[in-house]
């Protein structure tokens, strides 16, 4: 079976990489601008109610990331259904969104849940029974952190499930987010093994599920999504990943070489196509699948990141794919796309072979000015760093930057370049867990052990990344099945915040308690509406003495998750920027002075000068 596939090619790469280390404007608009929901977001600042926690750490001092899940009245247990049948949908799920659905100016939560996926059984035939309220279904959490009136509290989450309106009680597995109809109102897609849902925000602290009116439902075993504007028309499309053709009545034994039934790999299954619907701009959605020539590929689709790769103004899509071919569908501009991975130098790895890749994320890792790739993969490979030279063409340096044999026991999954000590550099944190039976455990009975431990890695500045897991705090030394992990500042404290989940196990609110010790600047883009994030803008953040820093507005990337889509720059002890340089999707460029650091900004196309080279 495919777990198994080239084993002695993985013991040799193993042996070869554990050998290699021994032997060798104007002032921006930011005012709350009442009159559009979306910029009623108000100004974060440093001292905006963060969940203080004060658990020693490493050598007496404060966890880098605590874990605040109590103290914030998150209560949330994912149910996979196992019931001995061993679907490869047991072992996939869940994600997560870090959402502002209220437009209140902090970030919610919605956490995606499953059920049984026989639908002939009922939750009694689990394995591991739920441990949350029935029926199951997703939940929505509110952030109390800003109240009505705009005044700032602590960090607190209460679940409003049932007074959103929100029904999803299909077998969940990821979410993307997205103010699909340009009315101020972040939007949620959320995937399912069956049916989608497309939860159209009402601006009421409602939702009404739109996916059927809209075509939008794909009843296939749907996984990554993301909300992006390919044809550069001023509305977000939406591309979502499929994995694999897999039904109740499709299911097929695989075994562990220790004789136990385990889970299949993807390629005991029919490969999909993914698909793309194109925004009419009216509130509906195309089908344009075919006529864009996604449908040309086929693959194992499980994250999924939108970015311009090639800097050609057009908006390219990256899909990770498991134990098959990745795929990086270049934009030509005129409606469709054609995939370049290959001849790009990320479809494959630096052996000529495909890997199991599942969490993607694209950002300057190393400062140069274009957006690198890291995707994580199964164990006995490596999690892999591509480094874009410019033109967008990749070369794998997963050995040369440090990230490759720390990362070979581990089956990762979500993931994110973010800067979680401000300091200007790139880091990366890791959801690991298991997809194939770790031994130990089982002889040791555990009813579910895949259960492994994440990890981060620390941004040396020099290409390298350091891993500094054991230095993290007590969250990163738990053994978890983790998979989704979603990046965003919960408290508002100016630095990124961790939002875990794990599969048959509870979700995690992990708070970073070493951020704020820097400077940093927060800035919201919205369009010259002053209602839509506008993802896929590009942002330069100049500062004196030193290279200036790129980022990009997205909420996609990570593994089947939705992201805070605010652009956070760490800014080390710099205490000023010297200016923002921003690229908007539609081309056009603006300069933005007089931002004052350690607070959130609202910048708004059209609010600042002209960019002159």
């Amino acid at each position: 079976m495919d777990k198994e596939r080239g084993f002695w090619r993985r013991g040799l790469r193993l042996f070869c990489l554990v050998g290699a280390v021994l032997v060798f404007g104007c002032r921006p608009d930011t005012e709350r601008g009442e009159d559009t929901p979306a910029a009623k977001r108000v100004e974060g600042v440093a001292e905006a109610g963060s969940a203080v926690l004060t658990k020693a750490g490493p050598n007496g001092g404060r966890d880098w990331f605590g874990d605040a899940t109590e103290e914030v009245g998150l209560d949330f247990v994912h149910f996979n259904g196992m019931c001995g049948r061993f679907y490869i949908c047991e072992i996939k799920a869940p994600g997560v969104g870090v959402v502002d659905f209220d437009n209140d100016g902090d970030l919610d939560l919605y956490l995606v849940q499953a059920t049984m996926f026989d639908p002939g059984m009922s939750v009694d035939a689990a394995v591991i029974p739920p441990s949350g309220p029935l029926p199951l279904k997703d939940r929505l959490f509110r952030n109390e952190l800003i109240g009505p009136n705009g005044a700032v509290g602590s960090l607190r989450f209460t679940d409003v499930t049932e007074s959103s309106g929100v029904e999803a009680t299909g077998y969940g597995i990821g979410v993307a987010a997205g103010d699909y109809d340009n009315d101020g109102w972040i939007d949620l897609y959320v995937s399912n093994m069956g049916p989608n849902h497309l939860l159209h925000n009402n601006g009421d602290g409602t939702f009404t599920d739109r996916a059927v009116a809209l075509g939008v439902e794909d009843p296939r075993y749907s996984t990554g999504a993301t909300f992006l504007d390919y044809d550069n028309d001023g509305w977000l499309d939406l591309f979502v990943c499929a994995y694999v053709n897999f039904k109740e009545r499709t299911n097929i034994e695989c075994f562990h070489p220790s004789g136990q039934q385990d889970y299949c790999g993807p390629l005991a299954y029919e490969p999909l196509v993914d698909r793309l619907f194109h925004n009419r701009g009216d509130g509906t959605f195309e089908d344009v699948t075919v006529a864009s020539r996604i449908a040309t590929e086929y693959g194992s689709g499980l994250g999924v990141i939108g970015a311009d790769f090639n800097r050609d103004g057009w908006m390219d899509i990256y899909v990770a794919n498991d134990a098959r071919e990745n795929q990086c569908w270049i934009n030509q501009g005129d409606g469709t796309f054609r995939n370049d991975a290959l001849m790009a130098g990320c479809a494959l790895d630096a052996t000529g072979d495909p890997q199991a890749s599942m969490g993607v994320d694209a950002g300057d890792f190393d400062g140069d000015g274009d957006e690198d790739l890291f995707m994580t993969h199964l164990a006995g490979e490596t999690n892999a760093i591509y480094v874009n030279d410019g033109t967008g063409f990749f070369e794998e340096m997963s050995s040369a930057t440090g990230l490759a044999v720390p990362s070979v026991p581990y089956t990762s999954f979500g993931t994110r370049w973010f800067d979680y000590d401000n300091d200007g550099w790139l880091d990366i944190a890791i959801a690991n867990g298991a997809v194939s039976i770790e031994e130990t455990q089982a002889r040791a009975g555990d009813p579910f052990p895949y259960k492994q431990r994440n990890q981060l890695f620390r941004n040396a500045g020099n290409g390298r990344l350091v891993e500094v897991t054991d230095q993290a705090g007590a969250a990163f030394e738990l053994m978890e099945v983790s998979r989704g992990l979603a990046f965003g500042d919960l408290d508002n404290d100016g630095d990124t915040d961790l939002l875990l989940t794990n599969n048959s196990g509870p979700a995690r609110v992990l708070i970073n308690q070493v951020g704020q010790d820097m400077h940093w600047l927060g800035l919201r883009l919205l369009d010259r509406a002053g209602v839509r994030d506008m993802l896929g803008a590009r942002v330069w953040v100049d500062r004196q003495g030193a290279p200036p820093l790129l980022r990009r507005v997205h909420a996609d990337g990570s593994y089947i998750c939705a992201n805070d889509p605010r652009v956070l720059v760490g800014l080390g002890t710099l205490e000023s920027v010297e200016r923002i340089r921003v690229e908007w999707p539609d081309g056009s460029r603006e300069v933005f002075l007089g931002l004052d650091v350690d607070r959130y900004h609202v910048i708004r196309q059209g609010g600042g000068m002209a960019w002159v080279d």
